[in-house]
Formats: structure tokens, sequence, C-alpha cells
């Protein structure tokens, strides 16, 4: 017998059209979107949860904010209109000055509507809104809008669309109770 060569190696029985295997190593992509998940989520219900500050009861008198002292209210008037359909809006207006170091860039105020038959005021607490057009109608925006720097001063206009019948028609009390500042 005569001695055989070796047969040359023949190509194993793989199938044609496979994927390579995907290299194995530490997943820094899916752990950084993970992380930056997580810190999102985080932050989110920070600011909810410093946003959720109970409201104070309906018809409370607040104490005056501390800087109100700088923003002294004056020349304080009233006007009335009626719609068409028979509604009724109440106006106050009047003018507001920044004395203090800092820009405002928003103010709450509390209105107390006063009666004289014995029972509780009518308190209604809105945001402070300056004129910026009075021609051809009066229209108003917030001061996060138009901030008002230290010196500065200007019109503002408060509007009410549900005043209470026993309201004595005398000028409401305008307290400023929350100031936001910059």
């Amino acid at each position: 017998m005569e001695p055989r060569e070796p047969s040359k190696a023949q190509p194993s029985a793989a199938p044609l059209f496979t994927d390579p295997l995907p290299k194995r190593g530490f997943p820094a992509v899916t752990v950084a979107i993970a992380a930056l998940a997580v810190t999102i989520l985080a932050v989110f219900f920070w600011v909810i949860s410093r946003r959720s500050q109970p409201a104070p009861p309906p018809r409370t008198l607040l104490p005056q904010a501390a800087y109100a002292a700088n923003l002294p209210l004056t020349g304080l008037h009233m006007s009335e209109s009626t719609s068409i359909s028979g509604g009724k809006q109440t106006y106050i207006e009047g003018h507001i000055a920044n004395h203090g170091p800092s820009t405002v860039t928003g103010a709450t105020v509390q209105v107390v509507f006063a009666n004289d038959v014995a029972m509780p005021p009518q308190i209604e607490t809105v945001p402070l809104t300056l004129i910026y057009m009075r021609q051809p109608y009066i229209d108003s925006r917030p001061l996060s809008a138009s901030p008002l720097p230290p010196g500065a001063e200007g019109d503002f206009r408060l509007t009410f669309d549900d005043i209470s019948d026993n309201w004595n028609q005398q000028l409401p009390t305008v307290r400023i109770i929350h100031v936001d500042t910059r």
C-alpha cells in the first residue's frame, strides 16, 4: 500500500451569510444614556416638588412681600365696562415705581373688596400687569414680559370679572404679596 498523503483541510460547513460575532466590551453608550435619563428624571421631580407648595385657603389675607416697600402703588382709580351679553368687568388702574435695587420680573397682588353688611370681604389674588398700549384700546402684559428695572415706573391694570354684589363700591385695598426679582 502506498502511503496516503494527508488530505487538505476541507472548509467547514458554516453558513454562507452569517454575521460576525460582535465584540464584547463595556457598554459605555448604554450606561451614558441611562445616567442621562436618571438625571433628567431627578431634575424633573425636584422641580415638581418645589412647585407643589400648598395654596393658601381662599379669602385668606396674606402678608405683604418684603420687597413691596420698594414698590409704591399710587394714583389708584377704578372703571367698569359692560359687554353686549351683559357681562361686567371692573378695572383698577394705577402707577407703580421701583425704588429698590433689583429688577422686578413679576408681582402678585391681593385686592380686598370691603362691604358694609358685616360679611367677610371678597379677596382676589391676581398678577400685576403693566399697560403697554393705550390706543386703539388699553392692553397690558405681565411683568415677566416687561420687567421693571430699578428707578423705572409704569402704569398697571388689574381686571376683575366677578365682584360680589355686597361690595360697598369703594376703592378696594391693593396689597403686593409676592415679588419676583433678579
